[in-house]
């Protein structure tokens, strides 16, 4: 018996197939956050009569997690993945994965801000633990497909998976999803992409979940209250060294408590006054200053990015024009986009943006498609 269904879309000499369900019964690991989401996902592939097995991954110390509510993978959230497996009625397995979790999200977290660049840890914690080593758990256990609640979706076009933004404006997570690789989006099944978050709480209501009316998460993972400054101190002591905020012309305007305290943009809390509001428009890690201007020296309309990772058709060496969001919440701007070599792009906006950050993503994208991306190292 066939459990699914297709749209066909005819485009450019194209066929499109979006797939909303697997077309035939097959192992699927779904990897449970504890949240709504996920846990409406093993539900759904369940009713389907796929066998599931549901994995949580504990990511830092069990007994600070179980004090820290309202943030993905904290103590709590593992509980409720237990319940939501239990009542679903699947096999759960909770890895620990803190060490790893550590190394290559937490501590570069810290790194990252030392180097006056603005991380985004839930991409790394997607492209490294959860899309990396999960992935191999899902090898491992023979699984034919790994499951998420993300909101984004997997469109195969003429046999080649294609990533594209969640119908949901309001929940649309691909800018946190451009370090996929094409072996993993192969591999990766997003059920809640064609869904609103309405229509989820809907369905975990109807699969007679308890976690329904859950709140999304909002924070960090591991950071507590907001204060990132303080995990980043205890993992680089010193982080908070002070040092100087000076104009842009070298005047020194005063003292700062950490750069670590600042990002490219900022404006409140610099704590110097002046004839004129100021921003942060630069960091510098190496004499420990923090440099302010006006708003128009944030202006600029060029993006230089490293680690590409590219999804998409070759770019030709005149570049190709598309859409480049520079932040989660921007709404996306117009540029023609270059390879420069080593993995590494320069993409120039037609127009100037303000909010050009280091450490921040620039995600690429052909309408809804996501072309690739990769990470601001300066402007």
């Amino acid at each position: 018996m066939v459990l699914w269904f297709s749209a066909i879309i005819a485009s450019n000499f194209k066929v499109m197939h979006l797939t909303f369900m697997l077309s035939k019964k097959q192992k699927i690991v779904v990897a449970m956050s504890g949240g709504v989401d996920s846990s409406t996902v093993a539900a759904l592939l369940a009713s389907e009569g796929h066998e599931v097995i549901g994995i949580t991954l504990q990511l830092y110390d069990h007994g600070v997690a179980l004090e820290k509510k309202g943030a993905c993978c904290a103590g709590q959230d593992i509980y409720d993945a237990q319940m939501a497996a239990e009542k679903i009625g699947i096999p759960h397995y909770v890895l620990n994965y803190e060490s790893i979790f550590k190394e290559a999200v937490m501590e570069d977290f810290a790194d990252s801000y030392l180097k006056g660049e603005t991380p985004i840890p839930c991409v790394k914690c997607n492209q490294s633990v959860k899309f990396r080593d999960l992935f191999k758990v899902a090898e491992d256990l023979g699984a034919d497909a790994l499951a998420t609640g993300h909101y984004v979706q997997r469109v195969e076009v003429n046999g080649k998976a294609e990533l594209h933004k969640g119908m949901d404006p309001a929940k649309d997570q691909s800018y946190f999803l451009f370090a996929t690789t094409q072996k993993q989006l192969d591999f990766l099944r997003f059920p809640l992409g064609g869904r609103l978050k309405n229509e989820t709480r809907e369905l975990a209501r109807k699969f007679g979940l308890e976690i329904a009316d859950k709140p999304d998460s909002q924070d960090i993972c591991f950071v507590p209250n907001g204060s990132y400054a303080s995990i980043i101190e205890k993992l680089r002591p010193g982080a908070l060294d002070n040092g100087k905020v000076v104009y842009k012309d070298g005047t020194v305007l005063g003292d700062h408590n950490g750069i670590i305290n600042f990002t490219i943009g900022q404006r409140r809390g610099i704590g110097i006054a002046h004839s004129t509001p100021l921003y942060v428009i630069a960091i510098d890690p190496k004499t420990n200053q923090v440099v302010v201007g006006e708003k128009e020296d944030l202006a600029n309309s060029i993006v230089y990015i490293k680690d590409l990772n590219w999804l998409g058709e070759e770019i030709p060496s005149e570049g190709m024009e598309c859409i480049v969001k520079l932040r989660s919440m921007h709404k996306g701007a117009r540029a023609r986009v270059k390879i420069s070599g080593n993995n590494q792009a320069i993409a120039k906006l037609e127009e100037a943006y303000e909010g050009i950050t280091p450490g921040q993503a620039c995600v690429i994208y052909n309408d809804t498609r996501v072309l690739g991306g990769g990470w601001i190292t300066k402007s």
